[in-house]
């Protein structure tokens, strides 16, 4: 069984379809991954158990997407002395979204979230495994090798639209 590298985790089932977009990039990217529901508000006490203890299994970067209030990554990062990407995701209870992404953005010093944009799980999987690969040079690789990709459709883009 692979070492898990990356956890997931978000309030609700109800933010899966966003943070399925970060679990799909870190299997993109060969990374192990874990996924749960941790609510910071409904399962508190799971909450401390899971942010607190994560480092000791191994997970060097954190997930963490939430909409409303969006308190998870924030307490997330309260607690776990690892890096969290907070994902702010816009909720049925949300105004636009905004709550969700001042709540995860605006941190006090001493705690910080690294922030991603609102519904960006895509970009939360992108940046833990930039984190991973810092230690990881198959991981770096294929990270070269995507934005390499991502380049190569942009000129093609471009050629198409000079023809």
């Amino acid at each position: 069984m692979e070492k898990k590298l990356v956890s997931i985790v978000m309030g609700s089932v109800s933010d899966m379809p966003v943070m399925k977009q970060a679990a799909e990039m870190l299997e993109k990217f060969g990374i192990a991954y874990e996924i749960d529901i941790v609510s910071a508000h409904r399962t508190p006490e799971k909450l401390y158990e899971f942010a607190s203890r994560a480092h000791e299994r191994g997970i060097v970067v954190i997930i963490a997407g939430a909409g409303g209030a969006a308190h998870l990554p924030g307490m997330v990062a309260a607690i776990s002395p690892l890096p969290v990407i907070g994902v702010p995701v816009k909720s049925s209870n949300s105004i636009d979204g905004w709550d969700s992404v001042l709540s995860i953005l605006q941190m006090p010093g001493g705690v910080p979230v690294a922030t991603v944009a609102l519904n960006g799980g895509k970009n939360a999987g992108i940046l833990a495994a930039q984190i991973v690969s810092a230690l990881d040079n198959g991981i770096r690789s294929k990270l070269l090798l995507y934005k390499q990709e991502m380049k190569e459709k942009v000129l093609e883009a471009s050629r198409t639209l000079d023809s």
